[in-house]
């Protein structure tokens, strides 16, 4: 099941510098398709061409967010918020673009890892992606007296 997609003036200012953000292409590659990666720079475009000029502090983190700072971001989308609430059409080419994106993101398809362990009976089961999202499942097995 794909992560559920919510497109905030942050969320969509994250992928359009996931680019820059991420610590190389090879990365990022690993979690998006070569048509989504295509799709962030347009977003990227789209948005550069829309603030720039704005003011000196946004141009500043404009120019920062694509040397990697992670801060350079909020102020992004602290302006880009003011912009989708002016203009709905240009809100709108942004959502889908981010919605494109979105679609072209790989699904991590493999297989959890379940260690069973005999002197406690206790089965866990997890996987961890990149990103700090992790899925664990444990089941302890008690078992049953044979005194009744």
């Amino acid at each position: 099941m794909a992560d559920p997609l919510t497109l905030t003036a942050g969320a969509i200012a994250n992928l359009a510098f996931q680019k820059f953000i991420e610590s190389g292409a090879g990365e990022l590659a690993k979690k998006f398709t070569a048509e989504a990666i295509a799709k962030m720079d347009e977003l990227r475009q789209a948005i550069w061409n829309k603030l720039r000029g704005r003011s000196a502090k946004v141009d500043e983190a404009l120019a920062k967010a694509e040397q990697g700072d992670r801060t350079a971001i909020s102020t992004i989308a602290k302006n880009l918020d003011v912009v989708l609430d002016d203009e709905p059409e240009f809100a709108e080419q942004l959502k889908v673009l981010a919605k494109e994106i979105h679609a072209g993101k790989l699904q991590d398809n493999s297989n959890m890892v379940q260690n069973v362990t005999g002197d406690n009976n206790m089965n866990v089961q997890a996987k961890a992606e990149q990103g700090g999202k992790q899925y664990i499942a444990e089941k302890m097995y008690f078992g049953t007296s044979d005194d009744d």
